[in-house]
């Protein structure tokens, strides 16, 4: 009889807790992978992520990956000669409730089934009050979860594994071409880690927040498919502020996967309840707007440079998600689920921990002091983390023609619009205000 490991959000063999655990059983060990059921309703580009992270993985084993591209239970139904499953075990909302269903499966299959470890350096739940009560606050968090520290990288010998050779591959195909080349895998993820702290790890405080400057890590692909584990990241970042700065990032991703494991209805609903009552605009009857957002052609050249950047690479600048996210929020007044599930569609290094709670940050409904009232302006936005104007240049070639911060409000121009950039869908001061004015409503 043999063991299965089933891969999930952690696509790599190094620091694999859960992987080196079901090694050390001495078995012939099968890896495999179980293609989720929304694979077919992600974008082209999201579905290459993943495809080209399991080819990688695929590559990295002795005997392939078992690949199976059918509904859980049958795919479990068809094992035969396993008789353990071990996993890495999830803590947000959807992983747990489809592990839920695999130990169900797994049962009426007669299969034992074994999870282990977290996809974070501490797991979700463990950092709690003296009295035992979780943190709803980042900075308390943060000097708790430096304190409880973390396991040293696991390391796995794979020449001494007894791999079971898959028996096939149903790898999944993505519906239509990549725009960009998908770069993925456990390898490739450690030259991005080796390649940015000699880049831009010193000078990360400084420019991170710059959407001009290749100032962050292009490391949360990787963290979100599971390409590395942020106990890697820590246990080699060293002393300086960038390293403190980028170790404080990483606890921000763990502050908010400890949130939503202790209230999982928030990966769709709001953590401050009484923002459900809000006037919010309706996707429907408002869909010209939010179809002008999501093609970046809001007439906000920060705003639609993001988004076209997404459109585009599947990937978005943390500060320009921010941006525009209160675009949405504040200025288009939709609720902040209807962004969060386009970027679910989109990012290929989608978290729902991270997704659903950035959101709620920048919506004022979330944890932290996060005010509803706090609304980003797109135009100043633009000039302090774009100076130059290179970054809309970049993704915005109607605007291609206009040098300089001017870029960021072509409407000042003569020749601001002589290449068919839209103009502005909204007037932002007057959307400022409106938003201010629900939220006094709300209050009453």
């Amino acid at each position: 009889m043999s063991i299965a490991f089933l891969f999930g959000r952690d696509l790599r063999l190094q620091d694999n807790e859960a992987l080196s655990y079901a090694a050390s059983l001495s078995k012939p060990l099968l890896p495999l992978f179980i293609v989720p059921s929304e694979f077919d309703s992600l974008s082209p580009i999201r579905q290459h992520s993943l495809v080209e992270s399991l080819k990688a993985l695929d590559a990295s084993l002795p005997g392939g990956l078992e690949v199976m591209h059918s509904k859980l239970a049958d795919s479990i139904y068809s094992l035969s000669g396993i008789e353990k499953i071990v996993a890495t075990r999830a803590y947000d909302t959807k992983g747990m409730l489809w592990q839920a269903d695999l130990a169900e499966a797994c049962f009426s299959k007669g299969i034992a089934l074994e999870l282990k470890g977290s996809n974070y350096a501490v797991a979700p739940g463990t950092i709690v009050k003296d009295e035992g009560s979780a943190l709803k606050v980042y900075t308390p968090f943060f000097k708790r979860w430096m304190l409880h520290g973390w396991d040293k990288p696991f390391q796995l010998d794979v020449t001494a594994v007894s791999w079971t050779k898959a028996k096939s591959s149903q790898m999944p195909l993505p519906s239509a071409p990549s725009p960009i080349t998908v770069r993925a895998g456990e390898a490739f993820a450690l030259r991005t880690f080796r390649r940015f702290q000699k880049r831009a790890l010193s000078d990360y405080s400084e420019n991170r927040n710059r959407t001009d400057l290749p100032g962050t890590s292009h490391l949360s692909h990787a963290l979100a498919h599971g390409e590395i584990h942020p106990r890697t990241l820590l246990s080699e970042l060293g002393g300086g502020e960038g390293a403190e700065v980028f170790r404080k990032e990483i606890a921000w991703r763990e502050f908010y996967a400890d949130v939503l494991y202790r209230n999982p209805h928030t990966l769709d609903d709001y953590y401050e309840a009484r923002f459900a009552g809000m006037r919010y605009a309706d996707p429907v009857t408002d869909a010209d707007k939010l179809e002008a957002w999501k093609a970046g052609r809001t007439g906000y050249p920060i705003v639609d440079a993001a988004m076209r950047q997404l459109n585009q690479t599947g990937w978005m600048h943390n500060r320009s998600r921010m941006i525009v996210a209160s675009f949405l929020v504040k200025d288009l007044h939709f609720e902040w689920q209807v962004g969060a599930r386009y970027f679910e569609e989109r990012l290929t290094d989608f978290d729902p921990a991270s997704n659903s709670h950035g959101w709620q940050w920048t919506a004022g409904c979330g944890t932290d002091a996060s005010p509803y009232y706090r609304v980003f302006n797109p135009v100043l936005q633009g000039i302090k983390f774009d100076p130059k104007g290179e970054y809309v240049r970049k993704f915005v070639p109607e605007l291609q023609h206009i040098d300089g911060a001017k870029v960021h409000e072509p409407w000042e121009l003569i020749d601001g619009y002589s290449n068919g950039y839209p103009e502005r869908i909204v007037d932002h001061s007057q959307e400022r205000d409106e938003s201010l004015m629900r939220l006094q409503e709300l209050k009453k």
